[in-house]
């Protein structure tokens, strides 16, 4: 029987943690409309970059602006917070162009926790939840307990404990419990999942020594500048004001690679100290000499921690080996000959969820209103967490009310190919979110973002009037504009050619729309502009325009291909179906599907384990069953 005699509040959401996954789940939920309960190890930890003080980069800044074009927050504190700003990937497609920004960390942290603390209908307060309360039967929530006594109840909580569940510090053969930045670790709450039949996984992350600034030769570096023209990443950022510090590129050596290799036996990965599963695509820099034994040297970039510290982040250089290990490969560097350590480099270990439990909504299958978001799902990477507690706060409050919840399809975000990958394939290791994941990749791009997704986070109710209107604004100039472009024939007269000459531009032979002169190399709706007086765009609408002209072919291959999944993903998968009673399905597929339980077709086809024969039996399967059914209908008519 459980003890409820200290009730200390009553909400419509709790949420558990207030990294980059719970202050976008507490703040979606609160505004709209649900009272939201945000539950923090440490008030002064609230959005704590514990790793890389940086926003965004490949895959990752397209997750940044697709959270903005539904309203989230990460988008508009880091225009206000970061203090360099670089456009990835130019010298390739607009599909994998991407923006990363280094952050001032402290007024990251500050400036989100001023947000959250003025936000209607959200309480922020200090508590470690060991926890998880449970109705009778075990299948809903009814709130949470912390350490200190207080029960908090409510109808749905979501879960973003990031890396603290059994957090475990190591630093060669130093261990000790503690989460990241030297914080507190949560034991009890991992025991408490354990309890609720929550399935947990022991995963492992790492960083890298920071650096005194003081004790660098910057000389001895490449100097990495910021692009005053990169974007912002809030489609509602007017202008960035900040100046902008520079970061410095250097290598690790053979002097390096060597002091590695000689202690490789001390390394906490080598002697079995390290249990848990560490990153694949963020490797630590013992990994990479393992990994890659020809390769000379590894590149490493300075990067400042902030305009008020000398902390200087070391990244590519994350590791866990001894100190005096650390400090003796970092003097062999370029430009770190002589650089003090102000904080040791470490391994972290801790628990978190596989997110085969979770439904697309992040909820999970067997416990009614419990969701959960961020590190605590396997994934990796502020970004990635952001995504998912947007998404869980959005879907708490649509519970709350409700209504259906939100889920974006791989073909409309990287937030649908990040959540369908977590619940449909599992991950053996922390994730990170990668353009190449993406199947449809041209329709995807960080510019129109705001054009896929807006509307979604306007019908839900995140999207402001003002937003709004900015949205509809730039929709309708970019309608108007193409129409233009399409309907506009130039014909090949001695005018007409004059003029193209003039502005450096090659005759036309035949009449054609304005807008196939954008296919030709070189050539910009400022050109065409200046010769046909066309309307003046705006940058980011111009830049729109010219990369739906150029690429328009792409493009719609790309459509054509989502209208043929989306029939297997309309082809819905009933919830009692028994995977036993399915002839022909493998023994592997029937495993799977009976695992994971997927709502549709299209779900199932990712499913590993799950080939095209499966498929076409789950396919058959399903016309046998509708036939059946509407035989059944039939007879009852004619009796």
């Amino acid at each position: 029987m459980q003890d409820f005699s200290f009730v200390a509040g009553d909400y419509d959401v709790i949420v558990i943690g207030a990294g980059h996954a719970g202050v976008e789940a507490s703040l979606a939920a609160a505004r709209l409309g649900c009272r939201t309960l945000m539950a923090t190890l440490s008030m002064d930890n609230i959005a704590l970059m514990p790793c890389n003080p940086s926003v965004g980069g490949p895959g990752k800044g397209h997750l940044v602006r697709e959270l903005d074009a539904l309203g989230g927050e990460m988008g508009v504190n880091a225009d206000k917070t970061c203090i360099q700003f670089r456009l990835l990937n130019t010298g390739k497609g607009p599909a994998v162009h991407a923006l990363r920004a280094q952050a001032d960390k402290k007024r990251y942290q500050l400036q989100m926790k001023e947000t959250c603390e003025n936000t209607e209908y959200l309480d922020v307060k200090q508590l470690l939840i060991t926890e998880l309360l449970l109705t009778e039967d075990r299948d809903a929530v009814r709130g949470v307990r912390a350490e200190t006594g207080e029960i908090y109840l409510a109808p749905v909580v979501v879960m973003a404990t990031g890396t603290y569940l059994k957090g475990r510090i190591i630093i060669g053969e130093t261990q000790y419990a503690g989460g990241p930045s030297g914080q507190r670790a949560a034991f009890s709450f991992s025991d408490s999942l354990a309890r609720a039949g929550v399935a947990l996984m022991r995963f492992k992350t790492g960083t890298p020594a920071r650096v005194d600034a003081r004790t660098l030769d910057f000389e001895e570096m490449e100097i990495q500048r910021g692009h005053e023209d990169a974007p912002n990443f809030s489609f509602l950022t007017e202008e960035r004001t900040r100046e902008q510090v520079p970061c410095y590129l250097t290598y690790t050596n053979e002097e390096t690679h060597r002091i590695l290799r000689e202690n490789m036996g001390r390394a906490p990965m080598a002697n079995g100290i390290i249990e848990g599963i560490g990153p694949r695509y963020c490797p630590s820099i013992e990994t990479k000499i393992l990994r890659f034994p020809g390769k000379d040297r590894h590149q490493l970039f300075l990067e400042p921690e902030g305009l008020h510290t000398n902390e200087i982040y070391v990244q590519g250089m994350s590791t866990s080996m001894p100190m005096d290990v650390q400090i003796a490969f970092l003097h062999t560097i370029p430009g770190l000959r002589h650089a003090r350590v102000m904080r040791a480099g470490y391994a972290i270990e801790y628990d978190c969820i596989d997110p085969l439990q979770l439904k697309a909504s992040l909820e999970f299958k067997a416990i009614r209103g419990f969701f959960s978001a961020g590190q605590a799902n396997g994934t990796s990477g502020y970004e990635e967490a952001a995504a998912q507690g947007l998404i869980a706060g959005i879907n708490a409050a649509m519970r709350i009310k409700g209504e259906k919840p939100l889920v974006l399809k791989r073909s409309e975000a990287y937030i649908g190919v990040l959540i369908d990958d977590l619940v449909t394939k599992g991950t053996n290791e922390p994730y990170r979110i990668m353009t190449s994941r993406a199947e449809y990749r041209l329709l995807l791009r960080q510019d129109n973002a705001d054009l896929r997704l807006t509307p979604h986070g306007r019908r839900i109710g995140l999207v402001t009037n003002a937003r709004w209107a900015k949205f509809e604004q730039k929709r309708a100039a970019i309608k108007g504009a193409m129409q233009e472009l399409k309907e506009r024939l130039i014909r090949p007269s001695q005018e007409t050619n004059d003029r193209l000459e003039a502005a450096g531009l090659l005759p036309i032979k035949t009449a054609m729309p304005v807008g196939d002169l954008l296919r030709r190399q070189g050539v910009t709706y400022a050109h065409l502009a200046q010769v046909f007086s066309l309307a003046p765009l705006e940058k980011d609408v111009c830049e729109e325009v010219e990369t739906m002209v150029r690429y328009e072919g792409y493009i719609q291959k790309q459509l054509d291909q989502v209208a043929h999944v989306e029939r297997l993903e309309a082809k819905l998968l009933p919830e009692s179906i028994d995977y036993a009673d399915v002839p022909s399905l493998r023994d592997e597929a029937r495993e799977k599907l009976a695992a994971i339980r997927p709502h549709s077709v299209g779900q199932a086809s990712r499913i590993s384990g799950v080939s095209p024969a499966d498929v076409s039996v789950l396919l058959v399967y399903l016309e046998q069953r509708r036939r059946m059914r509407q035989g059944e209908r039939g007879g009852e008519t004619r009796v």
